[in-house]
């Protein structure tokens, strides 16, 4: 029963929560019975059908409608008096300002991306609202709490990054099944239904510059004289067959290597016509074009079946066959969507010809949709879990109880006979550029790189800044806005390609330049060390930001995939949950993920992080002394809102 002092702080408060998905819902729902009622919903996500099963303000009709408004309706069927006002938008909109969230007693996150979760932390600090972090991935989950001046912010540590892979691993030298997925996705599916004029090695795969002219040129596009199924056989047999022979003939690439064999369609159709017998006609689920499915038209039923190579063959010129037959309109204009059935399949069914091909054991499309959509299945009951989690922490906080404030982990496996593994907050990082105001350092050569390279390779994907202004001293060199007059706007993109020593006033060693975002109203000085070389293997961006919190090596067991609701990834040390399977070389995450490991004792908030320590050691030392256990490791995703974060996503 809640106290009196509780009572009165619910019924008083103002909440904003960013995001309506798999933890959104239950939050919502729990926020209501818990007697909130002022609430505010920010979603930019509409419903899809993979919602359903698990975020369950959502009905089948809903399909198509924003999150937010729907989960609003539904949840005052049951809590009719209290206010929910829902905003389908994105929260880096310029209407959701420091202004908008001054107005706010506590700010509940359930985002899917590093980006908007630090948008959303800069935002607090700015307006001196505190933050309640939180995060899902099968049976994992984890609450923070996040108050300026008392715990560290979001930011305070390091965040992994999604791994990512040469073009030459993909292309050339796959290993394991990942590889295929993302040499489907992002070069063949590209290739034959996206965008024609974007650069793509699939082509040729050769050092040999005089290959013909049929293997060379324009393969990939359609040619007047042949039909469909002709065109998928010079598809198929090109890149699965002559750019392996291609390949082959490098004879030094596969000196330590198990050679690939090369695939023609007769080697694997030979025996029956290479058309498949259906009516496209059958296809199609109340005309729904993304329903359209290779598996209906050739009586394949069960998604968790491992086809054979010729079963994958027949749903590869299956797929192309209804796209060039019954999509026609959207080829040249597609990008890769784990919810639309036949972009799925035919990513399925390439990269297990291509892992055939390099003698990579096949996947299921359960299992392909899982590694293409960054996907760790979800489950209801950790959402739930975390969901009250989350209200027990913004109860503390509205009662200004910020000493009993807790990070909770919820875990797969017991610890103590404990599922659940409070922690306390830490405190603030001395060292963090976005809380503590602490200079950077970026080594770089100014006679060299460009004032564009130091947007794109450190002030967006680095700083995390949407709307950046860099000056020197009294002097701006460059801003961004829509406001601006054009001739501003000329000038800035002048200043992009000039190189930092020859701008009008010049950036050289020994320069302090500020880089600020006026809609986070953050602000960064950034001394300059002018350096003249870098090594191009473990530099490749040709300049490094010392100071800042860098994402944690995506070490050695990163996930395939992440649940489908949320936005993160996972490294892991080796004893980490069994879930977690050790996996090397990993992309597909989204960021933002922390790992805990019960071994460690209890950190004083007095010690200030030692940045040189890894990330799950470091917090290990914040589990209390008597939860020891050597083999207890928790991994924690932090996520929430949906299962269609592109390029990944994922946790809720």
């Amino acid at each position: 029963m809640a106290s009196v002092q509780q009572l009165s702080a619910i019924k008083g408060a103002k909440v904003l929560m960013v995001g309506a998905g798999g933890i959104g819902c239950e939050l919502l729902k729990t926020l209501a019975l818990s007697g909130f009622e002022d609430i505010h919903i920010i979603d930019m996500d509409t419903i899809e059908v993979s919602n359903l099963n698990r975020q369950f303000l959502f009905r089948q009709a809903h399909v198509g409608q924003s999150k937010a408004k729907v989960a609003r309706d539904a949840v005052l069927k049951f809590r009719p008096q209290i206010s929910i006002t829902p905003y389908h938008a994105n929260v880096k909109d310029p209407d959701f300002n420091v202004d908008f969230f001054k107005q706010f007693s506590v700010v509940l996150n359930g985002l899917d991306n590093l980006d908007a979760r630090r948008h959303v932390n800069r935002l607090c600090l700015a307006a001196d609202v505190p933050l309640v972090e939180s995060g899902t991935t099968g049976f994992l989950g984890q609450v923070t709490v996040h108050i300026k001046g008392q715990t560290e912010c979001y930011e305070c540590q390091p965040k992994p990054t999604p791994k990512t892979y040469p073009v030459c691993t993909i292309t050339s030298t796959p290993s394991k099944f990942v590889h295929c997925i993302v040499w489907a996705k992002d070069l063949l599916f590209a290739k034959l239904f996206g965008d024609k004029n974007q650069g793509n090695d699939l082509n040729v795969r050769s050092n040999d510059t005089a290959t013909s002219s049929e293997h060379s040129e324009d393969i990939f596009e359609l040619r007047k004289d042949e039909d469909i199924q002709q065109y998928a056989n010079r598809i198929y047999d090109h890149v699965f067959g002559h750019n392996i022979q291609t390949a082959l003939s490098n004879e030094e690439t596969w000196k330590n290597r198990n050679k690939p064999r090369p695939i023609y369609v007769k080697d694997v159709l030979s025996d029956e016509p290479i058309q498949q017998n259906g009516n496209t006609d059958k296809v199609l689920v109340n005309d729904n074009l993304s329903s359209l499915s290779a598996m209906t038209y050739l009586g394949l039923k069960n998604p968790q079946d491992v086809w054979s190579l010729k079963e994958n063959s027949r749903v590869f010129f299956a797929a192309l066959k209804l796209f060039f037959s019954k999509r026609q309109k959207d080829i040249g204009n597609l990008t890769f969507d784990k919810d639309d059935s036949l972009a799925l399949e035919f990513v399925t069914a390439a990269a297990n010809i291509r892992a055939a091909s390099f003698n990579i054991p096949l996947h299921s499309l359960f299992d392909a949709k899982g590694i293409a959509g960054n996907i760790i299945h979800a489950v209801a009951t950790t959402n739930a879990i975390i969901a009250g989690l989350i209200v027990i922490e913004a109860i503390k906080v509205l009662q200004k109880d910020a000493k009993n404030c807790r990070m909770t982990y919820c875990l797969e496996h017991p610890a103590r006979k404990m599922l659940l593994m409070p922690a306390e907050p830490w405190e603030q990082n001395k060292s963090c550029y976005v809380c503590s105001e602490t200079p950077l350092l970026l080594e770089v050569n100014t006679n060299r790189a460009k004032l564009r390279d130091l947007v794109e390779k450190v002030v967006t994907p680095k700083l995390g800044m949407s709307l950046p202004l860099i000056t020197h001293g009294s002097s701006l060199l460059y801003e961004v806005g829509d406001d601006l007059e054009e001739d501003m706007v000329a000038n800035y993109a002048a200043n992009l390609e000039k190189v930092l020593s020859e701008l009008p006033y010049a950036i050289t060693g020994g320069t302090i330049i500020t880089v600020e975002d006026l809609q986070q109203e953050l602000v960064c000085n950034i001394n300059i060390k002018h350096r003249e070389e870098f090594d191009e293997e473990k530099e490749p961006d040709g300049m490094v930001l010392h100071g800042w919190t860098p994402a944690a090596p995506a070490a050695e067991n990163n996930k395939e995939a992440t649940d489908d609701n949320g936005a993160s990834t996972s490294s892991t040390s080796k004893s980490a949950p069994e879930a977690m399977e050790d996996d090397d070389d990993v992309t597909i995450l989204e960021p933002g993920v922390e790992t805990v490991s019960a071994a460690g004792k209890k950190r004083k908030l007095s010690d200030g992080p030692n940045l040189e320590t890894p990330i799950d050691e470091k917090r290990a030392k914040k589990i209390p002394d008597q939860l020891k256990n050597d083999d207890d490791v928790v991994v924690m995703l932090e996520d929430g809102n949906d299962d269609d974060i592109s390029s990944v996503s994922v946790i809720q």
